[in-house]
């Protein structure tokens, strides 16, 4: 019996099929993986399908034993729900026109008996944005007694609209009081990240799926949301840098007078900043004022790789580096956003790179988040060849976890008491 899923087809109109002449493949950089039961789980519950277009599916026919592009419509792939980290990417041919894909990740992904499978795993246990946890109505309910609470802050009125129109969980989760609340400050950046889901310049060939902010809060602001999400929030913790802004660091003075504001009313909690990590001096000055945790975003370890996506402006990778040391000789808990890319974040370059990091500086967790990218617009396009790297993105992650015990692996930003249980000096 067939234990391999079937290779996903759609027409025009979203229609997803199976196409029971092949079974589905995975995708590392620009080669077709071949698939093994241990490679994929149920598509986890709060996961979206998407239909590619001007893409035809690769599938592996077991009768001939060859790759085949299936004749029965286009490409589909996953975008897994929050906590898992995919493994294997959707495995298509693009047409010649063929446009660029949104900011999304592409899993792959199949049917058998009944159930959609997918090539990712579960980084982290915690429930905090599981589809399961969010009641709409009462998120709803729920800010429009936080703007009668709250009616002069500019703050509170962006994060309604984050919760209502974008369905944000972490602004969901703040009008519900519970968990990590996000703190959007800074309509500016200095990178000009390819991936960048809050600017887009119009060349790019697609939307940034999200407007960054406006304006910058004021600390009093800035204080009033978080104080009261420490205050009633079970393992309350509080982020500046969001995706519907730019880079916090660029209003790191009013970062700092907002962090000094909140420690004044309150110890509890984790402050923490999602960030560049571009602006090494302004790091000292939030460590100063009480920063608890940082979360430095990173696709590579190799310098060159680094700036091709990131385009830093007026920064180098030697400040990302400089802010992680920083970070780290005040104690601080450091995570890195660590974007997973099949084919590359398991390339032997990278691997040996992230494990010099590790060994020199010592942060404290490694984030596995999905590289939100059409993967034929940032490599090459797929050949349709097998090759197997060695380690997968899974086998790497139980590599680490062997011989870095100290290091914490997952998905989200962490409260107080993985922290005080983890941390390392």
């Amino acid at each position: 019996m067939n234990s391999i899923p079937f290779l996903l087809v759609s027409d025009e109109k979203g229609n997803i099929f199976e196409d029971t002449s092949l079974q589905f493949v995975g995708r590392e950089g620009n080669h077709v993986v071949l698939l093994k039961p241990n490679d994929f789980i149920p598509l986890p519950e709060g996961s979206d399908l998407f239909y590619l277009p001007k893409r035809r599916p690769v599938g592996y026919n077991p009768q001939t034993q060859k790759l085949e592009l299936s004749k029965k419509g286009c490409a589909v792939s996953a975008f897994v729900a929050p906590a898992y980290t995919q493994t294997y990417m959707a495995a298509w041919k693009q047409e010649k026109d063929a446009p660029v894909l949104p900011l999304f990740a592409y899993t792959a992904v199949g049917w058998l008996k009944g159930k959609f499978y997918a090539t990712c795993l579960r980084i982290d246990p915690d429930i905090r944005q599981d589809v399961q946890q969010f009641n709409q109505n009462t998120v709803i309910k729920n800010t429009k007694q936080f703007l009668k609470k709250y009616p002069q802050n500019r703050l509170v009125k962006h994060l309604v609209h984050c919760a209502t129109v974008y369905l944000c969980p972490a602004a969901r989760n703040y009008f519900l009081q519970r968990w990590e609340a996000p703190l959007p400050t800074s309509p500016t950046c200095n990178s000009r990240c390819k991936g960048c889901i809050s600017y887009q310049p119009k060349d790019s060939g697609f939307c940034s799926t999200q407007q960054r902010i406006k304006f910058v809060p004021t600390p009093e602001e800035i204080a009033e949301v978080a104080i009261n999400h420490i205050k009633v929030a079970p393992n309350p913790v509080v982020s500046f840098g969001q995706g519907c802004e730019g880079e916090p660091l660029m209003v790191s003075d009013t970062i700092a007078e907002a962090i000094k504001l909140i420690r004044k009313h309150t110890k509890d909690g984790i402050i923490n900043l999602n960030t560049n990590g571009s602006k090494p001096k302004s790091i000292a000055k939030l460590i100063e004022a009480g920063l608890d945790s940082a979360r430095i975003s990173i696709n590579s370890f190799l310098p060159q790789r680094y700036e091709a996506y990131y385009n830093p402006v007026n920064y180098k990778f030697d400040d990302v580096l400089e802010s992680i040391r920083l970070l780290r000789n005040a104690h601080c808990w450091v995570s890195v956003n660590y974007f997973v890319h099949p084919g590359y974040t398991n390339h032997p370059d990278e691997i040996n790179a992230l494990r010099r990091a590790i060994e020199q500086y010592h942060f404290n967790m490694l984030q596995w988040r999905n590289f939100n990218i059409d993967p034929d617009w940032i490599d090459q396009p797929l050949e349709l060849t097998v090759s197997t790297l060695q380690p997968d993105i899974k086998s790497l992650i139980n590599q680490l976890k062997t011989d870095y015990p100290w290091l914490y692996h997952g998905y989200f930003n962490p409260g107080k008491e993985i922290i005080t249980k983890y941390s390392i000096s």
